[in-house]
């Protein structure tokens, strides 16, 4: 039976440029930041199935967590057709195999598609992608394309970045850093530009408790809106807008201590710093994943700083089940001496205790930028349609920098006067330990 893909669809008039961008061959390179509710997933998923026929490979669509992606994609329903999405785009006469446990489709010719998450991709098995869409890709993992870059760029391979802004991160300095070269395809299309969002939908947005920032961000793709939900936000810009986020130099005459967030079969993320009077200066920062403390402490020697206090979570002192020892030993043998911190009566004082650091923080861009990215978009859960946050953080690619500043928030005194601390926070936790000059 022949069939016609893609299949029983056309793009809209605003999806066109993208639709045809896609359609020649060769590699190609995309970055579309469109407004919510623009159909994003829709013409990455029919592009796919047309790719995948012409194309043998695999083809990855991927969202900011495997969780995510089975909710949003694989079992959403068209409202409209009353149809799953999937089965709009990939029709069974192109089907070999469906797995649903793995999110897996396989077609007649051998090509496969698959809904993956950005929070776990050093973790894929099997054969690499040939295509590869990031959905969201503004609440992604950066990592996830720097891991995946030279996979496509050497097998010929195209990739689609679709997102609705979410503060200038790394999707916008993509955006930015694309736009202009005849080699990718970069477009923003607000709700003016589209048309599919009638005025009246949004100012009912609007008088029902949506926020400007929000309306400014899912419907006219504003970069300069605040991250809804994230902790702190709005103190970074402040710093950058107060010119402490550049280039800060380490100063040799200075002890740099560092503060860890020691992942088990995860991320760790270790923030360097130097203090002087009240300023706290952020040098340096470091995460690695799949690697053992040796390697951890082999990149604190080839730096050339003179070590300080190590600044540890409480669980470093707790002991491996088959080896009898705990991290904090395992360092210590490795030459690197720390501290280790009560374990924390509740999470809010920590985030409070970094709310008060960083109004004296100096960040260096370079060096801290994929900690400073974290920072920026640590955040609780928002529903829009709800307009409710969740009562704690989300733990995703953000919680390993995070969690690390945190600790160093906590470890590090606060050298004001108490009545000044209490002026617009409330005050850190008590039982915070002094810096050790090395």
């Amino acid at each position: 039976m022949d069939i016609i893909l893609p299949n029983a669809w056309r793009p809209r008039a605003y999806q066109r440029r993208l639709w045809h961008f896609l359609e020649q061959d060769g590699p190609r390179r995309a970055v579309a930041v469109w407004h919510r509710r623009a159909g994003k997933d829709e013409v990455c998923l029919h592009w796919a199935a047309c790719a995948a026929m012409c194309r043998t490979g695999n083809y990855w669509h991927m969202l900011p967590e495997a969780a995510q992606a089975r909710k949003a994609i694989w079992e959403a329903v068209n409202p409209h057709t009353g149809r799953r999405r999937i089965d709009e785009a990939f029709p069974p006469a192109i089907r070999q195999a469906t797995r649903d446990d793995d999110m897996r489709i396989k077609f007649v010719n051998g090509a496969t598609w698959q809904l993956v998450g950005s929070d776990n991709f050093n973790s894929l098995v099997g054969a690499p992608p040939t295509g590869l869409v990031f959905s969201e890709y503004a609440l992604a993992n950066p990592r996830a394309w720097d891991y995946l870059r030279p996979i496509l760029a050497e097998n010929g391979g195209s990739a689609v970045f679709m997102f609705t802004p979410r503060g200038r991160n790394h999707a916008w300095r993509l955006h930015e850093l694309v736009r202009g070269n005849p080699n990718w395809f970069a477009e923003t299309l607000t709700v003016e530009d589209t048309g599919a969002i009638a005025p009246e939908v949004i100012a009912e947005e609007r008088a029902s408790g949506m926020s400007e920032d929000m309306i400014r961000q899912e419907y006219f793709c504003s970069f300069d809106a605040a991250l809804p939900g994230a902790y702190y936000g709005k103190l970074l810009q402040q710093a950058e807008r107060e010119g402490r986020v550049g280039r800060v130099p380490w100063s040799p005459e200075l002890p740099t201590h560092t503060a860890w967030d020691l992942g088990i079969g995860d991320s760790t993320a270790i923030w360097f710093c130097q203090a002087t009077g009240q300023e706290v200066r952020l040098i340096d920062y470091y995460e690695n994943f799949g690697v053992g403390l040796d390697h951890y402490a082999k990149v604190l020697r080839e730096r050339p700083y003179v070590y300080g206090e190590h600044i540890l979570p409480h669980d470093a002192q707790v002991a491996d089940l088959s080896t009898g020892r705990s991290r904090l030993q395992t360092l210590a043998g490795l030459g690197i001496t720390g501290r280790v911190l009560p374990r924390e009566p509740n999470i809010e004082d920590g985030i409070n205790a970094v709310r008060n650091l960083l109004p004296r923080c100096w960040f260096d861009a370079g060096k801290c930028a994929r900690g400073l990215e974290a920072l920026r978009q640590y955040r609780c859960d928002y529903d829009p349609e709800r307009d409710i946050y969740s009562a704690r953080p989300r733990h995703d690619w953000t919680s390993h920098a995070a969690d690390a500043f945190r600790y160093l928030a906590r470890g590090l005194p606060d050298p004001r006067p108490l009545p000044e601390r209490r002026e617009r926070y409330a005050p850190p936790l008590t039982g915070a330990g002094t810096w050790m000059s090395a």
